[in-house]
């Protein structure tokens, strides 16, 4: 089936035949673009049914949030790219999937509408949908703190409410005068707040006295085609150099896995001691002695699991040259910006290349005052970020549910 169509088990509608759906009195729109906003949607959508909020949800669903009852009409993976150029190549098909989730929201008419991340996709969806007089709400604000500041604007037409993960968001909003509640991290919440590496290689079967390096090159299709061949190739140079490491790779869905694998093959990498692992990605960040990781929530992830790690990134030369005119910030690595100094280093562009990488991670396995540095600065993340969540959520999202 084409991902252009809506599977008729979810009672999807064309944009030019929109039909009624047979909803609960409360119900809940929403969109997640990608495996980070999915696992965060997830997160949301229990945390509102233990307020006694429960609601039907649906539109745009990965598992985590299906597993929590929401009905997709269209697969995620869609809309999970980074980048201009990799938007513009899927755009017609990301417009057409717009205006038919428009089309059937306007004829449904939810309670309300949460657009998580995937701010180019929601803002204009939620913009329209404020304009009918449909409450939006908008869950993880846009890095206008890092690039892309005019963007406040567009946000103020587009959201009733914003709901913030960061401490530092909360006045840019009240300065702006967009109604905003700072709710902590979802992930700070519910990681465990003294990760134990001993016990999650039990969870996962692996040696105790092992060393594994894990390997995490994005959770977009889009990422991985970029990124899969450069995360082997530093993998066979830490391999030449220690043969006793082994690696572990969590794959979110099994269209990615597919993309790595065909990675090993391209990069002749059959020898190197991989272990692939469909989900567990906190097990695997928990486990490992240290990890390679691309930008984006896996690299806080890491950080809320005391996992030392460097970050390396690359995305195509015109994306990076428009993306770079348009930043504000010296780091791209949410624990460096969290932290306001570099604790993680980064490698992006031509500096993320094998023999590099590889001599960084070497270093953090054998450099002992660096990785207690980064113990101590993932501590300091942590306590920031750490709030009653569930409660904060339930509690700014209440007044559009009643």
């Amino acid at each position: 089936m084409s991902s252009e169509k809506l599977d008729v088990r979810s009672n999807g509608v064309g944009e030019d035949a929109p039909q009624p759906s047979a909803l609960t009195p409360r119900a809940i729109a929403i969109v997640a673009g990608e495996a980070s906003g999915d696992l965060l949607g997830g997160l949301l959508i229990r945390a509102l049914r233990e307020a006694g909020l429960a609601a039907d949800c649906y539109g745009i669903a990965g598992p985590r949030m299906q597993a929590q009852g929401a009905r997709s009409l269209f697969a995620m993976e869609t809309l999970s790219v980074r980048g201009y150029v990799e938007a513009l190549a899927n755009l017609r098909q990301i417009l057409s999937i717009r205006r038919r989730l428009k089309a059937r929201f306007l004829n449904d008419r939810p309670q309300l509408f949460i657009g998580i991340d995937a701010p180019d996709f929601n803002l204009a969806l939620e913009t329209r949908l404020k304009r009918a007089g449909i409450a939006t709400v908008h869950f993880i604000s846009p890095s206008i703190w890092a690039w892309r500041r005019k963007r406040i604007d567009k946000i103020r037409r587009a959201v009733s409410h914003m709901v913030l993960i960061f401490p530092f968001e909360e006045a840019i909003y009240r300065a702006a005068g967009i109604p905003a509640t700072y709710v902590g991290h979802p992930l700070a919440h519910a990681l465990p707040e003294k990760p134990d590496r001993r016990l999650a290689r039990e969870k996962l079967g692996l040696d105790l006295d092992g060393v594994y390096f894990a390997l995490l090159p994005g959770s977009r299709q889009s990422e991985l085609r970029h990124l899969a061949g450069l995360y082997l190739e530093t993998a066979k140079r830490l391999y030449a150099e220690r043969p006793d490491i082994r690696f572990l790779v969590p794959m979110a869905t099994r269209e990615t896995r597919d993309l790595f694998e065909q990675a090993i093959e391209a990069t002749d990498a059959f020898d190197l001691p991989i272990r692939i692992v469909f989900g567990h990605a906190h097990d695997v960040l928990q486990a490992a002695d240290a990890a390679l990781v691309a930008s984006g929530t896996a690299t806080l992830e890491a950080a809320l699991l005391d996992c030392p790690h460097i970050i390396a990134y690359k995305v195509p030369w015109l994306t990076y040259q428009i993306m770079k005119r348009q930043a504000y910030l010296p780091w791209v690595g949410l624990p460096n910006i969290l932290a306001g100094r570099a604790v993680v280093p980064e490698f992006i562009q031509d500096q993320a290349n094998p023999e590099a990488l590889a001599a960084a991670l070497l270093r953090l396995l054998t450099d002992m005052p660096l990785r207690e540095a980064m113990f101590d600065a993932f501590a300091g993340i942590r306590f920031s970020l750490r709030r009653d969540t569930p409660r904060l959520i339930a509690e700014a999202l209440a007044p559009y549910l009643k």
